[in-house]
């Protein structure tokens, strides 16, 4: 089909921001109406090791964002203003082709505005056979009834948990309720894939099931970073991985914000390693060598769409 007019772009509420706006003839906050709107598929090799391996994750870069970022790294694609149309069954043509490249997963970045025509092009492909595990590679500022709607369709869920104080969501990704719709959906995420799962793969785990919950160590916001950590391993134990990341690089238009118009130091991201290390978490990822360079970010030239 070549326009999806699906029920759910009506009066939109996918995320807590509830637009209501009909996205089958107009825009809503996160830039996008109901067609799917593409800026990459390329295998990756950056995510988590369990993820990516070496053969590389099969990721689909989703153009638009219902977050509000100042520091967004990926700027371009999460305002809208690159990417390819394209229609649900060229999203499943699209699956297959990232396999046939040697895909260890299919890496849905940032669909969240998506959802529901994500949900029919995973139908699609299951239906013809499609084997691969679905990755959702989420901010986790969803409602819940979206994720819920995923079950049995999403195999592994990599969600963020930016924020646990609603004020910084607010001051830094215009988010409000952040925090509280975040834990929700993780909540969800973790009650459908209570166990992390992995494969063998030429000698490499690889993940198949499970979730991987992600946070993004920020400039002086080492305490909330700690609060984060000591949240997700006294709700989850070890159900989950968590994946602590130093990343942050200030993308040019930080002047407004200079509390965070710097890069991470080692000092600060070895005491929340440390951290978490003496809360006892085992099963989780960090980051070595210089990981906050542009050099980091692919290029958002439609490759593969």
């Amino acid at each position: 089909m070549s326009l999806e007019k699906l029920e759910e772009y009506n009066s939109c509420r996918i995320c807590p921001r509830n637009c209501g706006i009909d996205r089958n003839k107009t825009k809503g906050y996160c830039k996008e109406g109901s067609m799917l709107h593409v800026s990459r598929a390329a295998l990756h090799m950056w995510e988590e090791p369990c993820i990516s391996g070496s053969a590389g994750s099969g990721t689909v870069f989703f153009s638009g964002c219902n977050m509000g970022c100042v520091f967004c790294q990926n700027q371009k694609i999460s305002r809208g203003e690159v990417g390819k149309y394209i229609d649900i069954s060229r999203l499943t043509g699209i699956f297959f082709e990232l396999k046939d490249k040697g895909a260890n997963n299919i890496n849905l970045v940032t669909a969240d505005m998506f959802i529901p025509s994500v949900r029919i092009a995973i139908e699609s492909a299951r239906k013809q056979g499609f084997d691969l595990p679905f990755l959702l590679n989420t901010s986790s500022y969803l409602n819940l009834d979206m994720v819920k709607s995923l079950e049995g369709l999403i195999d592994i869920y990599l969600p963020d948990l930016k924020y646990i104080r609603n004020e910084d969501a607010i001051r830094y990704s215009n988010a409000p309720g952040y925090v509280e719709a975040a834990k929700a959906a993780i909540d969800e995420m973790v009650r459908q894939k209570p166990e992390c799962i992995f494969e063998d793969k030429d000698g490499e785990s690889i993940i198949q099931k499970g979730v991987v919950i992600r946070h993004l160590l920020m400039p002086g916001m080492l305490i909330q970073a700690k609060m984060i950590v000591k949240y997700l391993y006294e709700r989850y134990g070890d159900k989950v991985y968590i994946s602590l990341m130093n990343q942050f690089t200030p993308n040019g238009q930080l002047e407004a914000f200079p509390e965070i118009n710097r890069t991470i130091t080692e000092k600060e991201y070895d005491s929340l390693i440390d951290y978490a290390a003496n809360m006892g978490v085992v099963k989780g990822f960090m980051q070595v060598g210089e990981t906050a360079k542009d050099s980091f970010i692919p290029d958002f030239d439609c490759q593969g769409i």
